[in-house]
């Protein structure tokens, strides 16, 4: 029988690639530091939004991974880039003006738009560790401006003012000709506005720790690199975090890809070791476009947390993550079900196909049984027609059909059919449009009435649906498809739905009758 870490070391799930290629940094000796350093960066320029949960959750998958194949202890770190100056402000919250007011000042000294923390970078951070927690996340929360004003970068800031000629290289090749004339690796924070500032450098003094500028309004200050009196443009910050914590690993988004050689490169010159990174497909809005923090487009975590569970949003980041996806709403039901369809293959599987099971990697390779015995996408047809407005409402359906169930017995199918009600009420309902039967629609389902009227097979969902295809068949349906096609846009408003067979075991047969005879009579179209 294959051991678990043997397994490991050969499994083709992303997670077990990542963590064996992070291995083979230290296959020669341990780290120094005595652990392995997992690191996720955030910019708490906006409320956080799904990406950044994906990110935490995904390195999440790969340390997990990793803690199968290696006796090396490990730490993670949520990094908020807090200290970045405001550049615009975020279309979705509220108090624009006086956020306008404060723009280019450090996030967290401009004031909470929503009067709950002591700055909009604290509100953003809360926001983040609150969804963090949420999903039961093992993390350190580190904030950039405590991290510059404590002192714990005073040692790297120090080495890029006595290498600032070695950083400026690497910047200015990367830079049109016009941004090279005023760029400086080094951003002052103003001592008089607290304005972070974008200006070039009349000198930068290694030796006293110094830089020299003058102001927009052309008045000379000398401030020290340390202390939190100056910080590093986004890219120089990138690379000198990774020196100053001995960063292993670290994942981020596509459009960071191309300053990956930057970032590595300045790391070096900084005295660090470059990690080993991993990039991944951005993530899209129903347009096609790319979701962003300060626009508010797509979905957020909050959103899908009324919708469906944790498990099914960690199930959906584990899918492809080198493939851009659409986040929108849609997506849900359908990585709600796929979820609960690998929870109840995973303990007939073997090790092998354990290890590449989403399941493993979304609970550490401690997954829960499934209790869903009626999937997500039914109970949405369920809400449909039973006219429901909460769990409570599905249930009488529900144990009909698996007497064994309750709510107490299945809480992962009671909290679904809450999510679905909710679902159907604010997704499902608005778009629905009836139509009536055509002549050959309406003959083939007043003969499934008939059918329905006599029918003595219990509720046998396999032999409801061969009935249902036999009316089909009958009716000189050539194509299957359009027989059930018909049934879901005349009966249930939709042109998809559910193995109809199963929906009328769930239903019951003489509420089917009825729901066909009310869409045969027009009362639904109307």
């Amino acid at each position: 029988m294959t051991s678990l870490r043997d397994a490991a070391m050969t499994s083709k799930a992303w997670p077990f690639e990542e963590a064996r290629r992070l291995l083979k940094r230290y296959e020669k000796k341990a780290p120094e530091k005595g652990y392995v350093l997992f690191e996720t960066g955030y910019g708490p320029s906006g409320l956080p939004h799904i990406g950044t949960f994906g990110e935490v959750a995904r390195t999440t998958m790969i340390r997990r991974a990793f803690e199968v194949i290696s006796d090396i202890p490990t730490r993670l770190i949520c990094f908020s880039d807090d200290m970045d100056g405001m550049r615009k402000v975020p279309e979705n919250v509220p108090n624009q003006e006086m956020l306008r007011a404060n723009i280019q000042k450090p996030l967290t000294s401009v004031p909470d738009p929503f009067g709950q923390f002591d700055s909009f970078g604290g509100h953003n951070n809360a926001m983040l560790r609150r969804f963090l927690d949420t999903f039961g996340f093992e993390y350190e929360f580190y904030s950039a401006t405590e991290f510059y004003k404590s002192g714990q970068f005073d040692a790297v800031l120090l080495r890029a003012a006595e290498r600032y000629d070695a950083i400026m290289e690497v910047m200015l090749a990367s830079l049109r000709e016009e941004r090279q004339q005023s760029y400086s690796c080094f951003l002052p924070i103003h001592p008089e506005t607290g304005r972070v500032l974008y200006v070039p450098m009349k000198e930068v003094n290694a030796k006293d720790g110094t830089i020299t500028f003058d102001d927009e309004d052309g008045r000379e200050w000398t401030l020290p690199v340390t202390g939190g009196q100056v910080k590093l443009q986004w890219k120089p910050d990138f690379g000198a975090r990774w020196a100053a914590l001995d960063v292993d690993f670290e994942m981020y988004g596509k459009d960071h890809s191309t300053n990956t050689p930057i970032y590595d490169k300045i790391c070096e010159i900084l005295g660090g070791r470059k990690p080993e990174h991993f990039t991944y497909e951005l993530f899209l809005d129903e347009n096609g476009e790319k979701i962003s923090k300060s626009k508010g487009n797509g979905l957020t975590i909050d959103e899908w947390l009324t919708y469906a569970s944790t498990e099914s949003l960690s199930y959906f980041m584990f899918l492809k993550p080198k493939t851009a996806k659409r986040m929108h709403f849609d997506v849900i039901p359908k990585a709600v079900d796929e979820y609960h369809q690998q929870l109840r293959a995973y303990p007939g599987q073997s090790v092998e196909q354990q290890l590449a099971n989403p399941v493993w990697h979304i609970h550490g390779g401690q997954p829960p049984a499934s209790d869903m015995v009626v999937p997500f996408s039914m109970l949405l047809n369920l809400a449909s027609v039973a006219g429901a407005k909460d769990a409570a409402g599905l249930w009488g359906f529900i144990k009909r059909y698996a007497p064994e169930a309750s709510p107490e017995a299945n809480p992962q199918l009671d909290q679904a059919a809450g999510f679905a009600v909710r679902y159907f009420a604010d997704f499902v309902a608005p778009k629905r449009v009836f139509r009536l039967p055509t002549d050959q629609e309406r003959a083939a389902m007043e003969d499934l009435t008939a059918r329905l009227k006599v029918w003595d097979g219990g509720l046998d969902a396999e032999a409801l649906q061969t009935m249902v295809f036999a009316v089909g068949k009958d009716h000189g349906f050539e194509n299957l498809r359009d027989w059930f096609k018909a049934l879901y846009e005349v009966l249930l408003g939709a042109s998809e739905g559910p193995r109809f067979g199963g929906f009328i075991a769930l239903y019951g047969v003489a509420e089917t009758v009825a729901l066909i005879e009310k869409g045969l009579s027009g009362a639904l179209a109307a």
